[in-house]
């Protein structure tokens, strides 16, 4: 199985890329992994929230494949636990999932296009965070996730 890691908008920024190479790196011991940012559209400013949303949703549905499994992150998707997050991966993997899609999206979402096409919506936290630091949330607790399922230590 491998994992992809897509977020709309510009690469890591300074602040964020040091944490997120090191847990991507992490997590390649345990399963193939990459980022693929989407950036905005260029004419983003001048776009409505919705047609922001719209714009967005098209690029990344255009990227998917029909057999990847596309967990959105979505305020108003299921919490998991972090051993939740391990077992969910790890039935996949033993479902024979090819590829695993964690999906960041836009300061304002995801359409609804893509809300309907993913096969989970999984919800961080009820707190806030900045869009980059979700990035390093995510990959820090796909990397939880992998010592979990061997039964590691860095998960007490």
């Amino acid at each position: 199985m491998k994992i992809q890691l897509w977020s709309v908008g510009k690469d890591h920024e300074s602040y964020i890329k040091a944490g997120v190479e090191d847990f991507t790196k992490r997590i390649s011991r345990y399963y193939p992994v990459e980022w693929k940012i989407i950036p905005a559209p260029r004419i983003a400013a001048s776009l409505s929230p919705a047609e922001l949303k719209k714009k967005e949703a098209d690029r990344i549905l255009e990227g998917l494949q029909t057999a990847d499994c596309l967990i959105a992150l979505d305020e108003q998707g299921k919490p998991w636990s972090s051993g939740e997050l391990a077992q969910f991966m790890q039935t996949k993997a033993n479902d024979s999932v090819r590829n695993l899609v964690f999906l960041i999206g836009g300061a304002y979402g995801l359409g609804d296009e893509v809300l309907k096409r993913a096969d989970h919506r999984w919800s961080l936290s009820h707190l806030t965070f900045p869009h980059q630091l979700v990035r390093l949330i995510l990959a820090e607790q796909l990397y939880r996730a992998c010592t979990i399922q061997r039964n590691e230590k860095y998960h007490h």
